[in-house]
Order: structure tokens, then C-alpha cells, then sequence
């Protein structure tokens, strides 16, 4: 392999995996009464280094849906992959795992979400798609902005 093979950046998911998933009712009163939900969304990610060229990165979301004022469901998944990143450069490193790799495993996310809400005999439950690259960017800004208030 030549110099410049060994240098060229690599950047490829590796294994894709549901690291974690519940699904709760916790009382059959929720189907005897009209459906009209008010959803909490919690969705947070996290990257963790395994090796010197691999990094596992996670998307949580945590869905609970409350009906007249009782909690309906909760769904809590974590969606994970295992991404190859080698040769790129240190300050390009957030971004890929903060924006890049969430894009991709969002999808995944957003279709197991969807089938645990269905295979509880809910309406189908689809999460709106999020630009990870602008909620990147607004938390830089608001990262930046807090150190510029503590000075």
C-alpha cells in the first residue's frame, strides 16, 4: 500500500445495532379513551471512542405520549452505529460525530420508533425529520455565546 492510500480519509459505518429499546403502556385505560395525544420528544446523541480509528455513536429519543392527562406510552430507543474514522482532521472530529453520523442513523431511529408505537396498537408515530447539521451549528453558537458571557 502506497504513502498516499495510508493517508487518504476513511469515514464508513462499520455495524448498525438498536443498543437499547422499551416500550411502555401502563394501563389498558388509554384505549378506552379519544385519542388525542400531546407528545414529549427527547432526542440527545453521544460518540464514544473505541479504538484509535473507531467511535460508537448513539441517538437516544425518548417518546412519552400523555392522553387527557394520563401518560399513554413511552418509547425509549437508542439507535447505535460503530463508524471507521481514520486520517481526518481533528477539528472536522465534532462535526462528523455531532452531525454527520446522526444523519445517518436517524432512519433507523425514526423506523424503530414508528414500529413499537404501531406493535402497541397506536396510530403510526413518525418522528419529523431534524437537520442535525443547523442543530450542530446553533449549538456551537450557544457553546460560544456562554464562554463569551463568562469572560
Amino acid at each position: 500500500m502506497s504513502e498516499e492510500q495510508q493517508t487518504q480519509p476513511q469515514l464508513a459505518l462499520e455495524r448498525l445495532y438498536t443498543k437499547d429499546i422499551s416500550f411502555e403502556v401502563p394501563g389498558p385505560q388509554v384505549f378506552t379513551k379519544q385519542w388525542q395525544p400531546e407528545l414529549n420528544i427527547n432526542l440527545s446523541s453521544s460518540a464514544e471512542k473505541i479504538d484509535p480509528t473507531h467511535f460508537e455513536v448513539s441517538l437516544k429519543v425518548v417518546v412519552q405520549a400523555n392522553n387527557e392527562g394520563e401518560t399513554a406510552f413511552i418509547v425509549d430507543v437508542t439507535q447505535s452505529g460503530i463508524f471507521l474514522i481514520d486520517n481526518i482532521e481533528e477539528d472536522r472530529l465534532p462535526y462528523i460525530l455531532g452531525a454527520y453520523c446522526p444523519n445517518i442513523l436517524f432512519p433507523f431511529l425514526r423506523e424503530a420508533v414508528n414500529d413499537m408505537v404501531t406493535k402497541g396498537s397506536f396510530p403510526q408515530l413518525l418522528l419529523t425529520p431534524i437537520n442535525f447539521d443547523a442543530e450542530f451549528e446553533a449549538n456551537l453558537e450557544r457553546a460560544q455565546t456562554a464562554v463569551e458571557g463568562q469572560a
